[in-house]
Protein backbone atom coordinates (compact mmCIF):
# COMPACT_ATOMS: atom_id res chain seq x y z
CA UNK A 1 0.00 0.00 0.00
CA UNK A 2 1.20 3.50 -1.05
CA UNK A 3 -0.44 6.50 0.97
CA UNK A 4 0.20 9.63 -0.17
CA UNK A 5 -1.14 12.71 2.02
CA UNK A 6 -2.61 15.42 -0.19
CA UNK A 7 -3.59 14.19 -3.15
CA UNK A 8 -6.06 16.56 -3.94
CA UNK A 9 -3.52 19.54 -3.72
CA UNK A 10 -1.20 20.24 -7.01
CA UNK A 11 1.53 18.31 -6.37
CA UNK A 12 -0.49 15.73 -4.80
CA UNK A 13 -3.08 14.60 -7.50
CA UNK A 14 -0.19 14.88 -10.08
CA UNK A 15 1.58 12.26 -7.92
CA UNK A 16 -1.40 10.42 -7.30
CA UNK A 17 -1.98 9.81 -11.05
CA UNK A 18 1.49 9.14 -12.03
CA UNK A 19 2.03 6.41 -9.97
CA UNK A 20 -1.96 5.22 -10.37
CA UNK A 21 -1.18 5.51 -14.65
CA UNK A 22 2.17 3.52 -13.51
CA UNK A 23 0.15 0.47 -11.87
CA UNK A 24 1.90 1.04 -8.53
CA UNK A 25 0.11 0.20 -5.53
CA UNK A 26 -2.33 -0.58 -3.97
CA UNK A 27 -3.05 3.52 -3.33
CA UNK A 28 -4.46 5.36 -0.42
CA UNK A 29 -5.41 8.50 -1.05
CA UNK A 30 -5.89 11.30 1.64
CA UNK A 31 -7.06 14.62 1.94
CA UNK A 32 -9.06 16.86 3.97
CA UNK A 33 -11.62 16.52 1.55
CA UNK A 34 -11.58 13.59 0.40
CA UNK A 35 -14.48 14.64 -2.30
CA UNK A 36 -11.65 16.66 -4.14
CA UNK A 37 -9.09 13.99 -4.74
CA UNK A 38 -9.44 12.95 -8.97
CA UNK A 39 -7.67 9.60 -10.29
CA UNK A 40 -7.35 9.20 -14.00
CA UNK A 41 -6.93 5.52 -13.88
CA UNK A 42 -10.30 3.71 -13.26
CA UNK A 43 -8.81 0.73 -10.87
CA UNK A 44 -10.56 -0.91 -8.03
CA UNK A 45 -7.41 -0.59 -5.87
CA UNK A 46 -7.09 2.57 -5.48
CA UNK A 47 -9.12 4.03 -2.24
CA UNK A 48 -9.61 7.61 -0.61
CA UNK A 49 -9.86 8.83 2.65
CA UNK A 50 -10.36 11.87 4.52
CA UNK A 51 -6.40 12.79 6.43
CA UNK A 52 -5.80 15.77 8.73
CA UNK A 53 -1.98 15.79 9.22
CA UNK A 54 -2.55 18.31 11.68
CA UNK A 55 -4.49 15.55 13.61
CA UNK A 56 -2.27 12.72 15.13
CA UNK A 57 -5.15 10.19 15.56
CA UNK A 58 -6.67 10.74 12.04
CA UNK A 59 -2.87 10.65 10.66
CA UNK A 60 -2.02 7.56 12.39
CA UNK A 61 -5.08 5.92 10.78
CA UNK A 62 -3.68 6.76 7.53
CA UNK A 63 -0.70 5.52 7.48
CA UNK A 64 -1.51 2.20 9.50
CA UNK A 65 -0.85 -0.86 6.89
CA UNK A 66 0.91 1.60 4.43
CA UNK A 67 4.47 0.27 2.75
CA UNK A 68 5.43 3.86 2.05
CA UNK A 69 3.57 6.64 2.95
CA UNK A 70 4.55 9.96 0.50
CA UNK A 71 3.82 13.30 1.81
CA UNK A 72 2.20 16.07 -0.91
CA UNK A 73 0.70 18.49 2.25
CA UNK A 74 2.32 21.36 3.38
CA UNK A 75 3.89 23.66 4.41
CA UNK A 76 6.81 22.04 5.71
CA UNK A 77 7.55 24.63 8.43
CA UNK A 78 4.06 23.64 9.67
CA UNK A 79 4.37 19.90 9.77
CA UNK A 80 7.42 19.95 10.09
CA UNK A 81 8.54 16.15 10.71
CA UNK A 82 5.13 15.60 12.00
CA UNK A 83 4.23 12.89 9.25
CA UNK A 84 7.49 10.98 9.23
CA UNK A 85 7.25 9.99 12.89
CA UNK A 86 3.32 8.87 11.68
CA UNK A 87 4.30 7.01 8.87
CA UNK A 88 7.83 5.34 10.85
CA UNK A 89 5.53 4.40 14.01
CA UNK A 90 3.33 2.38 11.78
CA UNK A 91 6.39 0.75 10.56
CA UNK A 92 6.12 2.43 7.22
CA UNK A 93 8.97 3.92 4.75
CA UNK A 94 8.77 7.83 4.06
CA UNK A 95 8.89 10.39 1.35
CA UNK A 96 8.75 13.85 1.63
CA UNK A 97 8.18 16.09 -1.39
CA UNK A 98 8.45 19.41 0.64
CA UNK A 99 10.70 18.15 4.17
CA UNK A 100 14.05 19.48 4.33
CA UNK A 101 16.99 20.31 6.42
CA UNK A 102 14.96 20.93 9.57
CA UNK A 103 13.00 18.13 9.40
CA UNK A 104 16.25 16.13 8.84
CA UNK A 105 17.97 17.85 11.55
CA UNK A 106 14.82 16.54 14.09
CA UNK A 107 14.42 13.40 13.09
CA UNK A 108 18.49 12.87 13.70
CA UNK A 109 18.59 15.04 16.92
CA UNK A 110 15.99 12.12 18.35
CA UNK A 111 16.87 8.92 16.50
CA UNK A 112 13.64 8.65 15.09
CA UNK A 113 14.36 6.46 11.58
CA UNK A 114 14.71 2.71 13.13
CA UNK A 115 17.09 0.26 12.10
CA UNK A 116 15.48 -1.21 8.33
CA UNK A 117 13.38 1.87 7.59
CA UNK A 118 14.02 4.36 5.12
CA UNK A 119 13.19 8.08 4.65
CA UNK A 120 13.69 10.38 1.91
CA UNK A 121 13.45 14.11 2.00
CA UNK A 122 13.41 17.12 -0.82
CA UNK A 123 11.70 15.04 -2.88
CA UNK A 124 10.97 17.40 -5.28
CA UNK A 125 12.24 19.98 -7.96
CA UNK A 126 13.38 22.18 -5.70
CA UNK A 127 15.70 21.36 -3.38
CA UNK A 128 15.62 17.58 -4.63
CA UNK A 129 16.10 17.73 -9.01
CA UNK A 130 18.02 21.04 -8.85
CA UNK A 131 21.00 18.73 -6.46
CA UNK A 132 20.73 15.63 -9.31
CA UNK A 133 21.05 17.74 -12.49
CA UNK A 134 24.21 19.45 -10.07
CA UNK A 135 25.73 15.67 -9.68
CA UNK A 136 25.04 14.65 -13.43
CA UNK A 137 26.91 18.08 -14.54
CA UNK A 138 29.87 16.88 -12.07
CA UNK A 139 29.79 13.83 -13.45
CA UNK A 140 29.72 14.52 -16.79
CA UNK A 141 32.98 17.02 -15.79
CA UNK A 142 34.89 14.18 -13.84
CA UNK A 143 34.20 11.90 -17.08
CA UNK A 144 36.46 14.54 -19.13
CA UNK A 145 39.03 14.89 -16.48
CA UNK A 146 38.18 19.02 -16.38
CA UNK A 147 38.22 20.70 -12.93
CA UNK A 148 34.86 22.42 -11.86
CA UNK A 149 35.24 25.14 -9.59
CA UNK A 150 32.18 27.62 -10.14
CA UNK A 151 28.03 26.71 -9.89
CA UNK A 152 25.63 29.44 -11.18
CA UNK A 153 21.62 28.44 -11.29
CA UNK A 154 18.34 29.94 -12.01
CA UNK A 155 15.40 28.31 -11.12
CA UNK A 156 11.23 30.06 -11.36
CA UNK A 157 8.94 29.93 -14.00
CA UNK A 158 5.59 31.78 -15.14
CA UNK A 159 2.85 29.76 -13.22
CA UNK A 160 0.28 29.62 -10.25
CA UNK A 161 0.96 29.42 -6.70
CA UNK A 162 -0.03 27.64 -4.34
CA UNK A 163 -0.80 28.87 -1.07
CA UNK A 164 2.19 26.28 -0.18
CA UNK A 165 4.48 27.68 -2.73
CA UNK A 166 3.53 31.45 -1.62
CA UNK A 167 4.43 30.82 1.70
CA UNK A 168 7.97 29.65 0.86
CA UNK A 169 8.54 32.37 -1.44
CA UNK A 170 7.72 34.69 1.63
CA UNK A 171 10.50 32.57 3.77
CA UNK A 172 12.94 32.74 0.34
CA UNK A 173 12.68 36.52 0.74
CA UNK A 174 13.38 36.42 4.63
CA UNK A 175 10.54 38.40 5.83
CA UNK A 176 7.76 36.55 8.01
CA UNK A 177 9.84 33.83 9.02
CA UNK A 178 8.10 30.84 10.32
CA UNK A 179 9.13 29.46 13.75
CA UNK A 180 12.75 30.52 13.36
CA UNK A 181 13.45 28.00 11.15
CA UNK A 182 15.66 28.96 8.05
CA UNK A 183 14.82 28.70 5.31
CA UNK A 184 17.74 29.61 3.41
CA UNK A 185 20.22 32.60 3.46
CA UNK A 186 18.75 35.40 1.23
CA UNK A 187 21.72 37.25 -0.52
CA UNK A 188 24.35 35.01 0.49
CA UNK A 189 27.00 32.96 -1.75
CA UNK A 190 29.35 30.54 -1.11
CA UNK A 191 32.90 31.22 -1.55
CA UNK A 192 35.77 29.45 -1.06
CA UNK A 193 34.26 26.55 1.27
CA UNK A 194 31.91 29.24 3.09
CA UNK A 195 28.82 31.23 3.19
CA UNK A 196 29.35 34.77 2.84
CA UNK A 197 26.61 36.91 4.07
CA UNK A 198 24.88 39.79 1.66
CA UNK A 199 27.66 38.75 -1.28
CA UNK A 200 25.20 39.45 -3.81
CA UNK A 201 21.71 41.67 -5.01
CA UNK A 202 18.47 41.81 -5.63
CA UNK A 203 17.94 42.62 -9.46
CA UNK A 204 14.42 43.81 -10.33
CA UNK A 205 14.83 43.72 -13.70
CA UNK A 206 17.09 41.23 -15.53
CA UNK A 207 18.23 39.42 -18.65
CA UNK A 208 18.36 35.33 -17.98
CA UNK A 209 19.51 33.08 -21.03
CA UNK A 210 17.12 30.14 -21.52
CA UNK A 211 14.36 32.84 -20.23
CA UNK A 212 11.90 33.98 -22.56
CA UNK A 213 11.01 37.49 -20.86
CA UNK A 214 12.88 39.86 -18.57
CA UNK A 215 12.35 38.79 -14.35
CA UNK A 216 13.40 39.53 -11.49
CA UNK A 217 16.07 37.76 -9.68
CA UNK A 218 16.30 36.82 -5.65
CA UNK A 219 19.79 35.45 -4.66
CA UNK A 220 18.88 32.94 -1.84
CA UNK A 221 21.56 30.42 -0.87
CA UNK A 222 19.81 27.29 0.15
CA UNK A 223 21.48 24.22 2.16
CA UNK A 224 20.90 22.53 -0.57
CA UNK A 225 23.20 24.55 -3.36
CA UNK A 226 25.53 24.84 0.43
CA UNK A 227 26.27 20.75 0.27
CA UNK A 228 26.29 20.30 -2.95
CA UNK A 229 29.21 22.86 -3.17
CA UNK A 230 30.56 21.51 -0.43
CA UNK A 231 30.56 17.95 -1.54
CA UNK A 232 32.16 18.84 -5.44
CA UNK A 233 34.79 21.20 -3.56
CA UNK A 234 33.54 24.24 -5.50
CA UNK A 235 35.50 27.75 -4.92
CA UNK A 236 31.89 29.45 -5.97
CA UNK A 237 28.00 28.20 -5.58
CA UNK A 238 25.36 31.39 -6.57
CA UNK A 239 21.68 30.60 -6.50
CA UNK A 240 18.76 32.89 -7.94
CA UNK A 241 15.27 32.12 -7.70
CA UNK A 242 13.41 33.87 -10.48
CA UNK A 243 10.12 35.83 -10.96
CA UNK A 244 9.03 37.00 -14.35
CA UNK A 245 5.64 38.31 -14.06
CA UNK A 246 5.27 41.98 -13.98
CA UNK A 247 2.61 41.72 -10.69
CA UNK A 248 4.61 40.10 -8.62
CA UNK A 249 8.00 41.91 -9.48
CA UNK A 250 6.07 45.05 -8.45
CA UNK A 251 4.37 42.98 -5.56
CA UNK A 252 8.09 42.68 -4.46
CA UNK A 253 9.45 45.52 -4.83
CA UNK A 254 6.85 46.87 -2.51
CA UNK A 255 7.41 44.22 0.22
CA UNK A 256 9.87 46.22 2.34
CA UNK A 257 7.39 48.51 3.13
CA UNK A 258 4.32 45.75 4.08
CA UNK A 259 3.50 44.67 7.22
CA UNK A 260 4.35 40.77 8.10
CA UNK A 261 4.78 41.08 11.60
CA UNK A 262 1.57 38.95 12.88
CA UNK A 263 0.22 35.44 10.81
CA UNK A 264 -2.44 37.50 9.55
CA UNK A 265 -0.39 39.94 7.87
CA UNK A 266 1.48 36.80 6.63
CA UNK A 267 -1.40 35.03 5.65
CA UNK A 268 -2.48 38.24 3.46
CA UNK A 269 0.40 38.82 1.89
CA UNK A 270 0.19 35.03 0.87
CA UNK A 271 -2.98 35.94 -0.96
CA UNK A 272 -1.53 38.61 -2.73
CA UNK A 273 1.57 36.76 -3.65
CA UNK A 274 -1.60 34.37 -5.21
CA UNK A 275 -3.68 36.95 -7.05
CA UNK A 276 -0.82 38.96 -8.57
CA UNK A 277 0.67 35.29 -9.98
CA UNK A 278 -2.92 34.91 -11.02
CA UNK A 279 -2.51 38.29 -13.70
CA UNK A 280 0.47 37.51 -14.60
CA UNK A 281 -0.52 34.34 -15.96
CA UNK A 282 -3.70 35.59 -17.68
CA UNK A 283 -3.80 34.45 -21.38
CA UNK A 284 0.42 33.43 -21.07
CA UNK A 285 1.80 29.84 -21.53
CA UNK A 286 2.72 28.68 -18.22
CA UNK A 287 6.88 27.47 -18.16
CA UNK A 288 8.96 26.90 -15.69
CA UNK A 289 13.03 26.68 -15.91
CA UNK A 290 15.64 25.21 -13.83
CA UNK A 291 19.30 26.46 -15.54
CA UNK A 292 22.35 24.98 -13.91
CA UNK A 293 26.36 26.17 -15.37
CA UNK A 294 28.52 24.33 -13.52
CA UNK A 295 32.64 25.47 -15.03
CA UNK A 296 36.50 25.79 -14.50
CA UNK A 297 39.24 27.26 -15.97
CA UNK A 298 38.62 24.75 -19.36
CA UNK A 299 35.15 24.39 -19.72
CA UNK A 300 31.29 25.10 -19.07
CA UNK A 301 28.44 22.98 -19.44
CA UNK A 302 24.90 24.23 -18.75
CA UNK A 303 22.22 21.94 -17.63
CA UNK A 304 18.46 23.82 -18.99
CA UNK A 305 15.29 22.00 -17.42
CA UNK A 306 12.20 23.11 -19.07
CA UNK A 307 8.59 22.02 -17.81
CA UNK A 308 5.10 23.48 -18.24
CA UNK A 309 4.23 22.39 -14.69
CA UNK A 310 6.61 22.51 -12.00
CA UNK A 311 4.07 20.76 -9.73
CA UNK A 312 3.80 17.62 -12.22
CA UNK A 313 7.29 17.60 -12.17
CA UNK A 314 8.03 17.35 -8.40
CA UNK A 315 4.99 14.79 -8.55
CA UNK A 316 6.96 12.82 -11.37
CA UNK A 317 10.33 13.17 -8.66
CA UNK A 318 8.40 11.40 -6.18
CA UNK A 319 6.99 8.65 -8.05
CA UNK A 320 10.68 7.83 -9.07
CA UNK A 321 11.52 8.02 -5.69
CA UNK A 322 8.92 5.51 -4.83
CA UNK A 323 9.87 2.93 -7.53
CA UNK A 324 13.43 3.07 -6.74
CA UNK A 325 12.89 2.92 -2.83
CA UNK A 326 10.46 0.12 -3.73
CA UNK A 327 12.80 -2.44 -5.79
CA UNK A 328 15.55 -1.49 -3.23
CA UNK A 329 17.91 1.04 -5.43
CA UNK A 330 17.44 3.50 -2.13
CA UNK A 331 19.30 2.24 0.96
CA UNK A 332 17.73 2.28 4.81
CA UNK A 333 18.33 5.03 6.46
CA UNK A 334 17.49 8.88 6.43
CA UNK A 335 18.53 10.67 3.47
CA UNK A 336 17.62 14.08 0.99
CA UNK A 337 16.80 12.87 -2.56
CA UNK A 338 19.39 14.79 -4.20
CA UNK A 339 22.39 13.01 -2.30
CA UNK A 340 20.90 9.27 -2.65
CA UNK A 341 19.03 9.36 -6.25
CA UNK A 342 21.43 8.21 -9.09
CA UNK A 343 21.62 11.39 -11.33
CA UNK A 344 21.07 10.14 -14.73
CA UNK A 345 18.64 7.61 -13.73
CA UNK A 346 16.26 10.06 -12.51
CA UNK A 347 16.75 12.18 -15.44
CA UNK A 348 16.26 9.49 -17.93
CA UNK A 349 12.62 8.42 -16.21
CA UNK A 350 11.36 11.87 -16.09
CA UNK A 351 12.57 12.78 -19.84
CA UNK A 352 10.61 9.36 -20.49
CA UNK A 353 7.62 10.05 -19.26
CA UNK A 354 7.26 13.86 -20.16
CA UNK A 355 7.91 15.43 -17.33
CA UNK A 356 10.17 18.05 -18.52
CA UNK A 357 12.73 18.26 -21.54
CA UNK A 358 16.60 18.31 -20.65
CA UNK A 359 19.57 19.68 -22.87
CA UNK A 360 23.33 20.23 -22.33
CA UNK A 361 24.75 23.27 -23.78
CA UNK A 362 29.04 23.00 -23.56
CA UNK A 363 31.67 25.92 -24.15
CA UNK A 364 34.64 26.72 -22.92
CA UNK A 365 36.44 27.56 -19.38
CA UNK A 366 34.24 30.13 -17.25
CA UNK A 367 35.39 33.99 -18.05
CA UNK A 368 32.72 35.48 -15.89
CA UNK A 369 29.56 35.53 -18.50
CA UNK A 370 26.31 34.67 -17.25
CA UNK A 371 25.42 31.37 -17.68
CA UNK A 372 23.94 30.20 -21.25
CA UNK A 373 25.31 32.19 -23.70
CA UNK A 374 27.24 30.99 -26.69
CA UNK A 375 26.21 27.04 -26.54
CA UNK A 376 25.42 24.46 -28.45
CA UNK A 377 22.46 22.20 -27.99
CA UNK A 378 23.41 18.74 -26.49
CA UNK A 379 22.35 16.01 -24.31
CA UNK A 380 21.78 15.81 -21.03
Amino acid sequence: MIGILGASGAVGSHAAAALARAGDGPLRLGARRPEAIRVEADRADVETRAVDALDAASLAEFCAGCRVVVNCAGPSYALKDTVARAALAADADYVDVLGDDPVHEALTATGAVPAGRTVVLSVGTVPGLSLLVHRRLTELAERDATRATRLVAYAGGLERATATVAADILLSLDVGGAGGEPYGHPLAAWRNGRRVPRALRVNENAEVPHYPQRVALQPLLTAETERGARAAGLAEAEWYNVFPGSQVRALFTALPTLPVDTPEQREELVRRIIRAGEIDLAGAEPYYRLVLTLSGPDRRRTAVVRTDDSYRLTAAVAAHTVRALGSGRVPPGLHFAGDVLEPAEAIDELTRTGAADFSVYEGEGHTGEQAGDGFEDGEL
